[in-house]
């Protein structure tokens, strides 16, 4: 197990580290929370049935540890009140490299219901083909393509209603 797991951290934590520090924009926090990713599959490997790529299941650890953190976060409302630029709707997920462009729509991601905040988090953070997505959900590739559009379309809508776009 020992051996499996040096050979799941060698081959995952680059695009790992990439997909977090998109998410959050901190060189160090990404660090800290890849590290916390690794621990917590190593600690849960046995929870892991398979029904998902091994990179699909720790970009999830990771985004769910994110989010944690955002939730703990002391100043989210300051950063989020702080941000500034304003993107242009026809290309939202490119704009995850804005930073403060990421944490509106992050603040507005948590109000999105399921599957729609799911399957826009793994499309746009962790970079997963439609064919990917659709077997996580055990759905069609077209149904996961036609989701995340209608994700981001009601995303649009209520960062529009909220100000934020």
């Amino acid at each position: 197990m020992n051996s499996d797991f040096h050979k799941i951290y060698e081959e995952y934590s680059k695009p790992l580290y990439l997909f977090i520090l998109r998410m959050c924009g901190n060189e160090q926090l990404a660090k800290d929370i890849l590290q916390d990713t690794m621990l917590k599959a190593m600690t849960s490997a046995e929870d892991f049935r398979g029904g998902c790529s091994v990179k699909t299941w720790l970009c999830t650890i990771a985004r769910n540890l994110y989010y944690d953190h955002l939730k703990k976060a002391d100043n989210n409302n300051l950063l989020l009140e702080s941000a500034g630029e304003t993107a242009d709707s026809d290309d939202i997920e490119k704009r995850f490299a804005d930073r403060d462009m990421a944490l509106r729509i992050h603040s507005v991601l948590h109000k999105l219901d399921e599957p729609y905040r799911e399957v826009f988090t793994l499309r746009v953070f962790a970079e997963l083909k439609y064919s990917d997505i659709a077997r996580v959900f055990g759905k069609s590739e077209n149904w996961a393509g036609v989701t995340f559009y209608r994700a981001k379309q009601i995303l649009i809508k209520m960062l529009k209603e909220e100000g934020q776009l």
